[in-house]
């Protein structure tokens, strides 16, 4: 038998235990009636979710989530599912001090004993503030980077991936990653064939591999520094022109290492690293908004060539411009719709 922990918590995601626990009982199903070859006979996949006082608790939308019993810290465990807060309620969530410390207690010791640990979108916080991902390759959800990179310095944040795996700590990226990651678990305690059949049959996407076709960067910079906010600002209205810091750092006054440094500090990127990713988050808008003219798109936001726009939206979203705009335009399901009735 295959042993699954789902721990959770008051303000977890109830799709996030739902989510999992489906994929689980449907591979069991699969496995059951379709066996795969194997070596040896497959052993279904248990399950049971734990709170730490035992107790029912209550999700992000004030839904009821039964649990099984206790989390213990000892039990057997082959794999430790932690559920996830919802992003907007991080400040309250790393506030429960108490709760952070008996949670981040039991994930060590269950790692320390040979379980796998996984977490989806923020249940990454809770595994950073356990240390277990010092030194170690995670994810986040995409709108928690910065903040997640300023809380936890000694991890090595790869927040455009979908999903992170190093020494039996796994990570995914924004809320539905959960599904990845529940395949994933099946994949590592029962087979590769079984968790693809799966995500077949519950028609689960598991080429996702970046999130950054879903990040925004505009209109919110996330950070208190007013310095760097007034560089964000200066980039963002002068994003068709060429790009010298020394130009920059003169209108603000400040010397080009004091502008890196703080630039830095507040948004985890240089500035040339930010103006580049910041020209991608500009050209997925007029893509989204239907601009058929990619030399137009690369126009506006400052590259001449077009080759060096489509080189470098694809290594920043993982999608050609093509792609992103067959998938994301906003009148593609109007023409869709208005093909279908013509």
């Amino acid at each position: 038998m295959r042993m699954i922990r789902i721990w959770v918590y008051d303000g977890v995601l109830a799709s996030g235990v739902s989510g999992p626990i489906d994929v689980f009982a449907a591979a069991n199903r699969i496995a059951a009636k379709s066996p795969v070859n194997r070596r040896q006979p497959f052993q279904p996949i248990r399950w049971r979710v734990e709170s730490l006082n035992g107790k029912p608790v209550h999700s992000a939308s004030g839904q009821t989530v039964a649990v099984d019993g206790r989390i213990d810290a000892r039990g057997r465990a082959d794999a430790i599912l932690v559920t996830a807060p919802f992003v907007a309620d991080m400040e309250e969530f790393v506030s429960r001090r108490e709760q952070l410390h008996a949670l981040s207690s039991a994930l060590r010791r269950q790692h320390a004993a040979g379980a796998v640990v996984a977490s989806y979108c923020t249940g990454s916080y809770l595994l950073a503030e356990a240390g277990l991902l010092d030194g170690r390759i995670a994810t986040t959800h995409w709108d928690r980077a910065t903040d997640f990179a300023r809380r936890y310095p000694r991890v090595e944040l790869r927040a455009n991936e979908v999903m992170t795996e190093q020494d039996r700590v796994l990570c995914t990226g924004a809320v539905t990653s959960f599904l990845n990651l529940a395949l994933r678990l099946v994949e590592m305690i029962g087979d590769a064939n079984l968790a693809t059949t799966t995500a077949k049959a519950l028609l689960i996407d598991t080429n996702r591999v970046s999130q950054a076709s879903y990040a925004t960067l505009l209109d919110e910079h996330g950070h208190s520094d007013r310095l760097v906010a007034r560089a964000q600002i200066r980039m963002e209205a002068t994003l068709q022109h060429g790009f010298r810091l020394s130009e920059l750092a003169a209108y603000l006054a400040v010397s080009e290492r004091t502008l890196n440094r703080r630039f830095k500090q507040a948004v985890g990127d240089t500035p040339l690293e930010y103006l580049q990713s910041l020209r991608i988050e500009v050209a997925k808008r007029l893509l989204e908004a239907g601009h058929a003219s990619l030399e137009g798109v690369s126009q506006r936001i400052g590259y001449g060539d077009l080759s060096t726009f489509r080189e470098l939206f694809k290594r920043k979203t993982g999608l050609t411009p093509r792609e992103y705009q067959r998938r994301f335009a906003r009148h593609a399901s109007r023409n869709t719709s208005s093909a279908a009735q013509s």
